[in-house]
């Protein structure tokens, strides 16, 4: 398999998924030796830190000045049997709506012109986001489909354990659905959508899409929050209280308590800068995606399922460093396509994401802007075996 990554360092991407098929990972109490061999890499930056010197010399691969010849390791057609894509770190332009154009666009067509030239085409992984542009998103999927080859991508979230270790159940009726989480727009608030969509495309009668998306910040979050209801211009306390508390990181407002449950006021103090996505699917599905650094340091999901009297709930356990163990997750489902040749889950799951951070950072930017999103039509029907590690 050959890798093409923006850069390498420690705690990067490229360091912690390239490695995994370097030195293996642990599997259900084992440690796993992926039988893929990494033949070459393709690197964009070198920054302090780079360590792709040090892994070509005791891997024994080789490094490339560009994409097509890493593929074709030093020749004229495709030599490898998979490709890693990690467009992910390093220094690059970041636009007026706070998104940073990562060129994994360009790292893709680089890749899909070797499949053209050669007259073959090999599996394909993508980490994270499609791209910034969506309409480039959607011209990736499109070639996929065009050139037949498998083609995933996307974040580790959906991956990960959870606590408790449930599903949204297979064809559930859910009225509304609900994440919080933490980190940065245009980093986590995809992990945070990633999270929602793994759990809401399973829902009866498949994807449908996003009708429109709205981004509040400030002080519209808290107004929000109080409002108590989706139809208000709001959110369900019920399903917030319900991910508060599942989360293993609340934060305390007041000395001297390590457990309470925060008041609005709490909440406010300790959240210096709140976001909230809010999200009208085309079947009318509403669900909501509460940015609260400060709060939380995790991820937690709950959702009102219809004739259910409690909310669903989980948390998506994230191990801590170094040895970030999601990534793990993330790969053994990487290596499980590059060796079947089949993706285990929709492409179209991403292209989605993909597009509400597209979008909702356009509504932001827009001072909240309410956005019919007619683009977002992306129609997927879910795996019905759950993806996430429960071993």
């Amino acid at each position: 398999m050959a890798i093409v990554c923006t850069h390498w360092i420690m705690q990067s991407h490229a360091q912690h998924m390239g490695d995994r098929f370097l030195t293996g990972y642990p599997l259900k109490g084992k440690w796993h030796r992926s039988p893929l061999d990494v033949v070459s890499l393709y690197v964009d930056q070198k920054p302090e830190g780079d360590q792709t010197a040090a892994r070509a010399e005791e891997f024994g691969f080789a490094i490339y000045p560009t994409i097509a010849e890493a593929l074709c390791r030093g020749g004229d057609r495709l030599a490898v049997d998979a490709v890693l894509t990690i467009g992910e770190h390093g220094n690059y332009p970041v636009d007026e709506r706070g998104q940073k154009h990562y060129p994994r666009y360009e790292f893709f067509k680089q890749v899909t012109d070797v499949f053209r030239k050669s007259g073959r085409s090999v599996p394909v992984f993508n980490d994270k986001h499609l791209s910034w542009n969506y309409a480039w998103s959607m011209e990736m999927v499109a070639i996929s489909k065009e050139l037949k080859f498998p083609f995933l991508a996307g974040s580790s979230l959906p991956m990960t354990w959870r606590m408790p270790a449930i599903d949204l159940p297979y064809d559930a009726m859910v009225d509304e659905a609900l994440v919080v989480a933490y980190g940065g727009l245009d980093v986590y608030d995809f992990h945070a959508l990633e999270t929602l969509q793994c759990m809401v495309e399973r829902r009866k009668g498949g994807e449908t899409g996003v009708a429109w998306v709205e981004v509040l910040k400030g002080e519209a979050v808290w107004q929000a929050l109080a409002k108590n209801s989706w139809d208000a211009g709001g959110w369900s306390r019920r399903l917030f209280e319900a991910c508060l508390s599942r989360t293993q990181t609340l934060g305390q407002a007041r000395a001297g308590f390590g457990h309470r449950y925060p008041t609005d006021e709490d909440a406010r103090q300790l959240v210096k800068e709140p976001f909230a996505y809010r999200i009208q699917y085309r079947d009318g599905l509403k669900a909501s995606v509460l940015m609260l650094n400060g709060l939380v340091k995790d991820f937690t999901f709950a959702a009102q399922l219809r004739g259910q009297s409690e909310p669903l709930s989980t948390l998506f356990y994230l191990p801590p460093q170094t040895n970030v163990v999601y990534s793990a997750a993330l790969m053994s489902k990487v290596e499980e396509m590059f060796i079947t040749g089949k993706a285990p889950w929709p492409v179209e799951r991403t292209l989605l994401t993909s597009g509400l951070v597209h979008f909702g950072l356009t509504s932001l930017h827009e001072n909240s802007r309410r956005l019919d999103t007619p683009q977002l039509d992306v129609r997927y029907t879910a795996p019905r075996e759950s993806q996430f590690w429960r071993d």
